[in-house]
């Protein structure tokens, strides 16, 4: 399993759309208080539709509680961090079961003093040098997708059907 980690986060629908996408791939969803939003906000559900009730997701009161979590609950764990000020491409890393990736919030990304002590642990998806970044939910879908191909999709359907009619051969 993936872990999904968001530092802080400020915006109910997008972890509403983080929390959906993590129950449909199976990646758990780690949040990191202070939130800017209340957790049992409606916007988030909505977001996240009927998927936010079966989301395995922890809460945790601080980021140093997030890290004693990690050290207890997966003893020798990686910690992957999204950022824009990252010098790896996402797609550099070889993502194993039961890493975590951490993304920040909205408005003002992990801090640094974080990212300052991991940096060759920091990833970030290639854009346009002009530009601020990607939206956050759209951003989890990428890396998460990333490492689940890499991972071969563990527990994840590759094909479906379709409803009415049958292809055709």
């Amino acid at each position: 399993m993936i872990n999904i980690v968001l530092h802080q986060p400020e915006i109910p629908y997008n972890t509403g759309n983080i929390g959906r996408t993590c129950v449909i791939t199976g990646a758990a969803l780690h949040l990191i208080r202070p939130y800017g939003f209340m957790i049992n906000d409606k916007m988030i559900k909505r977001a996240g539709l009927d998927y936010w009730d079966r989301l395995e997701k922890y809460e945790h009161i601080n980021t140093d509680a997030f890290y004693e979590h990690v050290r207890s609950a997966n003893p020798g764990a990686r910690i992957f961090y999204a950022t824009t000020k990252g010098k790896h491409r996402y797609t550099d890393v070889q993502y194993r079961d039961n890493d975590y990736i951490m993304f920040g919030s909205e408005g003002s990304g992990i801090p640094e003093e974080i990212l300052s002590i991991h940096p060759d642990d920091c990833i970030r998806i290639p854009m346009l040098p002009d530009e601020r970044s990607l939206n956050l939910s759209n951003s989890v879908a990428i890396v998460l997708y990333e490492a689940l191909r890499q991972l071969d999709f563990p527990g994840l359907e590759s094909e479906g059907e379709l409803h009415r009619l049958t292809y055709c051969k």
